[in-house]
């Protein structure tokens, strides 16, 4: 059970639940799990896709209302799908999501994981993995085919993903004319654990869907 991230909360409000396990779920061996290391915008992003394409065409799927919703790597899925979608969603949320993986990478406290989930840092022309990362697969770098409102919610204290990816979210949105909602926790981190916050989470959250 999570205050923020909680499936039954989301189909007890009648929504259609789409969980793809994509490659880097646990569950299907340590070789499925890794695969998304150094290859954030790859194969992963085409299981969301063939995932959400596959239902959609179910008789009980309204293909016109599909939104899509992610926190932490699927708060940075969230960003990047935004800009590769080719409309297939009418709605995001990505919470505490990596938008700017440089300006992550230069502000998160623990380098371990972007060094070995990124493959290194951008400045090293020489590492063709760091490069694709920080480059292909950077959020900011689609930006200018973002056209569907989004829905932006960020921690004050969440050190992994600093409260500058949200914010530099927002107002690329923002400054494109794309429909879009800040949501600042000041106390909360990665999660949301107070109990008020939560229900204020909740609210927001269902509120920006309907």
């Amino acid at each position: 059970y999570s205050y923020r991230w909680n499936f039954q909360i989301m189909a007890a409000q009648g929504y259609i639940v789409v969980a793809p396990s994509r490659r880097g779920m646990s569950g299907f061996g340590i070789e499925w799990n890794e695969q998304i290391s150094k290859d954030y915008g790859g194969q992963n992003m085409k299981d969301y896709l063939s995932a959400i394409d596959a239902l959609a065409k179910e008789p009980f799927v309204d293909e016109n209302r599909l939104g899509c919703v992610g926190a932490s790597y699927g708060g940075y899925s969230a960003f990047y799908l935004a800009g590769i979608h080719e409309g297939r969603f009418k709605s995001f949320i990505a919470h505490d999501g990596m938008f700017n993986l440089r300006s992550m990478y230069g502000t998160t406290e623990e380098m371990f994981f972007v060094n070995w989930d990124l493959g290194g840092n951008y400045w090293d022309t020489s590492n063709k993995a760091a490069q694709k990362a920080f480059n292909e697969f950077n959020p900011i770098n689609h930006v200018s085919k973002w056209d569907t409102p989004i829905l932006i919610i960020q921690g004050g204290k969440d050190y992994r993903i600093s409260i500058g990816q949200g914010l530099e979210a927002f107002n690329a949105a923002q400054l494109r004319g794309v429909k879009s909602k800040l949501l600042y926790f000041p106390e909360e981190n990665h999660w949301v654990l107070n109990p008020q916050n939560s229900i204020v989470w909740q609210r927001e959250f269902f509120k920006w869907l309907k």
